[in-house]
């Protein structure tokens, strides 16, 4: 059985190798050329693939943005697991992790980035642009929903991920607005707009069990 197997895993490593070679080489042309609009064969030039090779592991190349652009935000969620893993604290409720994870310190950066790259310099996102952002919101309600029901293991699974996705469908209602009104600038009045409109958010949402 164990020379069956050996085969495969080789075939299964390889193929991890070439998808984690052409995000890679995706986040890097989408950081250095501050847009996602690059050919499939910018895309294998860069990864050192072919083009077949590409296709192979992604539908489309909107896939492939729509999955860097994901990562770019769940990075957020899991440096916030990271640290309130190795602190040595009590959880705090499932809604005030909420608020810790999307304040401004911590997705303004990031948001201000993706916008910079996937809607450029109008302040008013095209159809392409908005949907790729909701993709990548929706990659992060579901890391962010593995990470709360996780570290909330003592409340009701489904209230949990009912909160999650509730409280991040208003991270994503509420992003263009601040967009618009704060034309996607990382400064102090910008980011206590944002952790204003997390407050809002909050205030219509209940913890579960309460």
């Amino acid at each position: 059985m164990a020379e069956a197997t050996g085969p495969v895993d080789r075939r299964a490593a390889l193929k991890a190798k070439s998808r984690r070679a052409i995000l890679d080489a995706a986040a890097d042309l989408m950081t250095r050329r501050r847009t996602a609009d690059f050919s499939v064969d910018d895309l294998a030039a860069a990864a050192d693939v072919s083009r077949r090779t590409v296709f192979n592991h992604f539908a489309t190349l909107e896939d492939v943005v729509t999955e860097v652009s994901g990562h770019m935000l769940t990075e957020v969620v899991d440096r916030m697991s990271a640290q309130a893993a190795s602190a040595d604290r009590e959880p705090d409720t499932v809604l005030a992790d909420l608020v810790a994870t999307a304040s401004a310190h911590h997705l303004v950066p990031v948001v201000v980035e993706l916008f910079d790259i996937l809607g450029g310099a109008d302040p008013q996102p095209g159809n392409r642009e908005a949907l790729l952002m909701q993709r990548a919101f929706t990659l992060f309600t579901e890391r962010m929903t593995a990470a709360m029901t996780g570290r909330h293991p003592d409340v009701d699974t489904l209230a949990v991920r009912l909160l999650v996705a509730a409280f991040c469908g208003g991270l994503l209602g509420f992003v263009h607005l601040w967009i618009e009104e704060t034309g996607a600038a990382d400064t102090p009045a910008s980011r206590r707009a944002w952790d204003r409109l997390v407050a809002r958010t909050t205030e219509i949402l209940r913890e579960p069990g309460a």
